[in-house]
């Protein structure tokens, strides 16, 4: 049997396949996670900004909400309570606190 001079050829061709699959799928897979973070960074300073309006105030809020990369989009006080939503780009977030035991 003569031995092919192409041996390995294959092996290569599927490396590189592989590679560009991989390649593919991550830069499908870059537009969600980006959002999933905004997503969790927006949620971390809404629930900083609630507390830290509770004590402190729409003014608090705001620049709790600003230290953590966000925008304060509304702040309100019901009785003990405040409720804000922020944004990062364009994930919107609400939380609620109070000082209540």
């Amino acid at each position: 049997m003569a031995r092919s001079r192409d041996n390995g050829s294959m092996l290569v061709f599927t490396v590189l396949v592989g590679v560009a699959l991989c390649a593919a799928v991550t830069l499908a897979l870059v537009p969600f996670l980006t959002d999933l973070v905004h997503r969790q960074q927006a949620q971390s300073a809404a629930d900083a900004a609630a507390l830290a309006g509770v004590t402190g105030g729409r003014a608090a809020s705001a620049r709790l909400a600003g230290a953590n990369d966000a925008v304060l989009v509304s702040w309100s006080r019901h009785g003990r309570a405040v409720t804000v939503t922020v944004a990062v780009d364009d994930q919107h977030a609400t939380a609620r606190a109070t000082d209540d035991p």
